[in-house]
């Protein structure tokens, strides 16, 4: 389903379900550490009730599903959650495909609802109520965030260039260390309670690396397949280059916890 926000990639359509092969084999990224950050805080833990909203290929429900919340998950793409169900074989997560903004779920359901590399994708003003109803007292929003580091590390600072040069209207480039977007009217009704960003090294091979950007809004998830095709070529020539066989890119991760008033 193409999505289009008129601050984000200038209007243009963008549609994750295109890359979906791509972003379950090459998305499922985040360090160990990433996780056990909020398992820390208390969250996303045994006997809770948890929603994921933009599920994408379940990665948040999957890699936690071992700390023993129950998971309920979302996302619009119908290719997102079939590739997440594939990859959740013997876990028992609710995959929902459905848009948040249609989510209908009952009053006081959840403990936890995470929102994980997504927050920007959705009509606040419509979901925050809709959040707020479905949280039990006490609730929590989590929202999540990891980004490479462009400024800092030269092998994505290429890579980032040449996604540039075959979308120039790609408003993901140029990414520095910062809070993680908390949208404005969600202060109605939660409080900020706690935000966190640190860095974090991500290991890659050329392959991975190469498939993780070939998974991103600029490329997989918006251009025709013969300009991917080309970049990909572009890319793989650049890595061969630029990259020995495995490294490591420079990352920063965010979060902000917000409490329900």
């Amino acid at each position: 389903m193409n999505i289009t926000i008129k601050n984000i990639d200038a209007g243009k359509a963008f549609d994750f379900g295109r890359t979906s092969s791509d972003y379950a084999k090459y998305r499922d990224i985040y360090p160990q550490e990433f996780y056990e950050k909020i398992i820390e805080r208390g969250l996303c833990t045994n006997g809770q009730d948890v929603l994921d909203i933009g599920t994408g290929t379940g990665v948040l429900p999957r890699n936690m599903y071992r700390y023993g919340a129950r998971w309920t998950a979302e996302d619009i793409s119908d290719k997102q959650i079939g590739q997440a169900k594939i990859l959740s074989q013997g876990m028992d997560i609710d995959y929902r495909p459905v848009p948040v903004e249609k989510l209908d779920l009952p009053d006081n359901s959840f403990d936890v609802i995470t929102a994980c590399q997504c927050i920007w994708y959705f009509d606040h003003e419509k979901i925050m109520p809709e959040l707020y109803r479905m949280l039990k007292p006490d609730g929590r929003i989590l929202i999540l965030y990891m980004a490479w580091l462009p400024y800092e590390d030269e092998i994505a600072s290429a890579s980032e260039d040449l996604v540039l040069e075959f979308n120039p209207d790609w408003s993901g480039a140029g990414e520095t260390m910062h809070p993680v977007f908390v949208p404005e009217c969600f202060y109605k009704k939660f409080e900020l309670v706690r935000h966190d960003e640190y860095k974090l090294n991500v290991h890659f091979t050329r392959e991975s690396w190469n498939g993780r950007m070939k998974a991103c809004r600029g490329i997989g998830a918006s251009l025709p397949e013969e300009k991917i095709r080309s970049w990909e070529q572009e890319h793989l020539k650049l890595l061969s280059g630029i990259a020995p066989e495995e490294f490591n890119i420079l990352h920063y991760a965010a979060s902000a916890e917000l409490k329900k008033r």
